[in-house]
């Protein structure tokens, strides 16, 4: 797979890559409200045999979060004891096994070029990916972050293995064996990255746009339902035991962990949440609003001038939140209000809705500072204002949204440039159905972006290797 000159860096990419995560993990470890359930659910696991949370006294079985990360977790706790450090140091050397198959993504695009090119590339794709700071930033803090990162650039490499993209009518029976045991192995990797982070079979959904999207002519159907099947029986195997324990162990057939994390017999506020989705885009207004949600009061102040289209409204929302702060939870007719509101709103402007809200959340999610595990507000608004009250803080935030900004360049150019190539397409439409579905969550976080950059820079690497890839499928993601 890799040019023979590629292990020349190998080795300096990989221990700068550590450096990066060491200092992260040293200076500024990261603990988040999600951490608390993971480390809860895998010393329950570990120590008791049951998968789930105490309430009341009781330790209950619970399917509110996938198994994978606890397992991680419980894996850790077993060998080196409940410490933190211990779980950053596994995540700083699994980020780093992301950057080689990152490298290894990068290698296979660029097949059809020169061995010297295919080098440039790999090279390039190596420290990349090795010196990033945004997911290098992760290994510091115990979420699933770097292990759906991983997972998700592993299945994208096994999808761009020889036979793995095509679909071709002409292809040969032991082609189409090879190709097989690739879907097969594709869907399988998803599967696990699925007990990480529900959202991974998108990579699933794109791969198979990409195959009939390509391959749409009748005469390729027979082959596209088989790789279709083979890709989906990958991603059921390890997700059936989950599933078969949530029926006996809660009552519900469930593969996947719930869209809200909740337990079964939850009230949820998704009439809240359909009104934030009619106005809610910077990541700030999570902490403001959807996650003060039945353990803090919400202020009314902090509600932005976008949120309301009339004095009217404004005063509706004033009373609804006072509603909300002197009962201090969501009561299900409060709910219904904002569900009401939300629809109200969404008829008014069904364009502002769902059209220009989603794309400022992409923009939103995309071009950001991402110092979120860092001691800095991450505000250079008014450009002045920020650099005088902390100059400091106003450079590293201003320095990681360029560094964000020229990482998203170099792969729009290469896309551009790699536009014919097979492989590149498919990350592209990976790219854009992740985008598109995250923009239909409660809250749009930057972090659920960062499963894309390994893939990302892999793509932006291609600008040092112009060569168009020529051929059948097969000479272009050929390794």
């Amino acid at each position: 797979m890799f040019p023979k000159v590629f292990f020349k860096h190998l080795a300096p990419a990989l221990l700068a890559g550590l450096a990066l995560r060491f200092f992260f993990i040293w200076r500024f470890p990261f603990y988040s409200g999600d951490t608390a359930y993971y480390e809860e659910l895998a010393r329950n696991w570990l120590y008791h045999g049951i998968y789930g949370f105490y309430s009341r006294g009781q330790l209950l079985p619970s399917d509110a979060r996938g198994p994978g990360y606890p397992a991680f977790l419980a894996a850790i706790y077993f060998l080196a004891g409940t410490g933190r450090q211990a779980v950053m140091l596994a995540q700083a050397f699994v980020d780093l096994a992301t950057c080689v198959v990152a490298a290894g993504i990068a290698a296979r695009l660029a097949t059809g070029a020169s061995e010297a090119a295919r080098s440039r590339v790999a090279i390039a794709a190596i420290w990349l990916t090795a010196l990033c700071p945004f997911t290098a930033n992760y290994a510091a803090v115990p979420l699933t972050e770097v292990l759906a990162v991983f997972f998700t650039t592993l299945a994208l490499l096994i999808f761009l293995a020889p036979t793995g993209m095509e679909a071709d009518c002409n292809t040969s029976n032991r082609d189409l064996l090879r190709g097989v045991k690739i879907w097969f192995a594709g869907g399988f990797l998803v599967g696990l990255g699925t007990l990480v982070r529900p959202e991974t079979p998108l990579l699933l959904v794109a791969v198979l746009v990409a195959f009939w999207l390509r391959y749409r002519r009748p005469a390729n159907w027979k082959k596209l339902t088989l790789a279709t099947f083979w890709m989906i029986a990958g991603l059921l195997l390890p997700l059936a035991p989950w599933a078969a324990r949530n029926a006996l162990s809660v009552g519900r057939v469930q593969f996947l962990a719930p869209r809200y994390a909740e337990t079964y017999g939850d009230v949820l506020p998704t009439g809240f949440y359909a009104w934030t989705k009619t106005w809610m885009f910077r990541f700030r207004d999570a902490y403001l609003f959807t996650w003060k949600l039945s353990s803090q009061p919400i202020d009314v102040i902090n509600l932005p001038p976008y949120a309301v289209d009339s004095p009217e409204e404004f005063s509706h929302v004033t009373s609804l939140l006072e509603q909300y702060n002197r009962t201090r939870g969501m009561t299900r007719a409060l709910d219904l209000q904002f569900a009401e509101l939300a629809r109200e709103r969404s008829r008014h402007h069904p364009i502002r809705t769902y059209v220009w809200i989603p794309i400022e959340r992409s923009a939103s999610m995309w071009f950001t500072p991402r110092t979120t595990l860092l001691p800095f507000s991450g505000r250079f608004w008014p450009l002045a204002e920020s650099y005088h009250y902390n100059p400091a803080e106003f450079a590293v935030t201003l320095g990681f949204a360029l560094l964000n900004l020229l990482y998203v360049a170099l792969f729009l150019a290469a896309a551009w440039f790699s536009r014919t190539n097979p492989g590149v397409f498919l990350i592209v439409i990976f790219i854009v159905v992740r985008t598109a579905f995250l923009t239909q969550l409660q809250t749009c976080e930057p972090r659920y972006v960062l499963v894309c950059f390994p893939a990302l820079l892999a793509v932006g690497a291609q600008l040092l290797c112009r060569a168009q890839p020529k051929g059948p499928i097969r000479e272009t993601v050929n390794a």
